[in-house]
C-alpha cells in the first residue's frame, strides 16, 4: 500500500491528507474511525489501514468522485457502505 508512509502522521494531518485525497469531511472521518474501532478494530495503524482501505472502496464506486467537493453518503448510507465494505474484505 503507497499509503504506509501516512499511518504515522500526527492525527490532524492524517485527516488532512485523506480530505484532500478523498474529499470527506472531518465528520464522516471521525464516523469511519469511530465504527472501525467500535467494531473491534482497536490499533490506530490498523485501524487506519482499514480506513484508507474502505475509502478506496467508496472511491472505486462513486463514477461522479472526480466532480463533487465532498463525499456523500445520505442518510444511513456511511453505515450502509461499511458493512458492504466489511462483507466485501470478509469474502476474498
Amino acid at each position: 500500500m503507497r499509503e504506509n508512509e501516512y499511518l504515522n502522521l500526527p492525527d490532524l494531518q492524517f485527516f488532512l491528507w485523506c480530505q484532500k485525497n478523498y474529499r470527506i469531511n472531518k465528520g464522516v472521518f471521525n464516523t469511519i474511525d469511530n465504527w472501525f474501532y467500535t467494531n473491534g478494530v482497536v490499533s490506530i495503524i490498523h485501524r487506519r489501514i482499514y480506513i484508507l482501505a474502505f475509502l478506496e472502496f467508496v472511491k472505486r464506486e462513486d463514477a461522479d468522485f472526480k466532480k463533487r467537493k465532498y463525499i456523500r453518503f445520505g442518510n444511513g448510507g456511511l453505515s450502509k457502505k461499511l458493512h458492504q465494505f466489511m462483507n466485501e474484505i470478509m469474502e476474498q
